[in-house]
């Protein structure tokens, strides 16, 4: 139920940013979808309800607020407390760097380390991005990697492979957003089970890998997303394991495999001691993305 004295009291873009953090910090949020505390996720829900632009806060924030724009508001931060939706379902949108993608509770909310890397062209690991005529994106999910390798590399055709059915109506969705059905594939495929005979010179991957442990300590917010797009067994590397025996076999001899594991480093080189990991710098560190040649992947 909305707060009559928030709905009376309330005045200005700055006076719902102010509750909406002191909401957000009141009900314990767990922020890790998009921001990682309560000012910047009111911040961008203020502004998304509001139209306004969302990287653009200071000329509003003594502006006044209709009757109307104020309802949409508290409805907003009601359902972020109350439901522990993450934002990206609240408001259908997900970015990753200056590219948006539609998302619902069908998909995982885009966040992965993958993402910055393909905006860099994958250097200096790939050194022509036009040399990339075949790309893989493996659990595609709402399609954002698909359509960030496409993008990457304008001379590759990308097939973006998922499980679900609704995770790729999805992907479908943002595919035409960005005018790439001409070049970017999706199909529905456990792993590689539908690939027969293809081979690429990259497939990329950010498949479940969350450990048994970890999903059961999962925050509210995390519940939300689709369960076999974050847990992937006791130590998290069942799917790893599929990605290891299958790929050479659908790997050009030059090709490349880029995987994201989350925080199962140790577990995974202790699993594969002979397998040359090179771990890929991101914002986060350098133990969450892998990256191995064909070429040193196993028969």
């Amino acid at each position: 139920m909305t707060d009559p004295a928030a709905r009376s009291e309330l005045i200005t873009v700055r006076d719902y940013i102010r509750y909406a953090v002191s909401r957000f910090n009141g009900a314990g949020l767990f922020f890790g979808h998009g921001s990682d505390n309560a000012w910047d996720e009111a911040a961008y829900l203020t502004l998304h309800t509001l139209n306004l632009p969302l990287d653009r806060l200071e000329p509003f924030l003594d502006a006044r607020l209709l009757s109307s724009e104020r309802d949409a508001l508290l409805d907003i931060y009601r359902r972020r407390c109350e439901d522990r939706l993450p934002a990206a379902y609240l408001t259908n949108e997900a970015w990753l760097g200056e590219h948006r993608f539609y998302v619902d509770d069908r998909v995982i909310v885009p966040r992965s380390f993958i993402a910055e890397l393909l905006l860099e062209q994958l250097t200096p690991w790939i050194e022509d991005p036009w040399a990339i005529q075949s790309a893989l994106d493996l659990c595609t999910g709402s399609g954002c990697l698909a359509i960030l390798t496409a993008l990457a590399f304008p001379e590759a055709e990308v097939d973006a492979v998922d499980l679900s059915e609704d995770a790729l109506s999805v992907a479908e969705r943002n595919v035409a957003d960005y005018q790439l059905q001409s070049r970017l594939n999706l199909i529905h495929s456990d792993a590689f089970s539908q690939l027969a005979g293809k081979r690429y010179d990259l497939i990329v991957s950010n498949p479940p890998y969350v450990n048994a442990e970890s999903v059961d300590a999962l925050p509210p917010e995390y519940l939300h997303e689709p369960e076999m797009a974050l847990g992937s067994g006791e130590d998290g590397l069942d799917f790893t394991h599929i990605i290891l025996r299958e790929a050479k076999k659908h790997l050009t001899p030059d090709g490349i495999l880029v995987v994201e594991i989350g925080h199962n480093r140790d577990a995974l080189e202790a699993a594969y001691p002979n397998l040359p990991f090179i771990w890929l710098d991101t914002e986060a560190g350098d133990e969450y993305v892998f990256l191995l040649r064909a070429e040193d992947l196993p028969n």
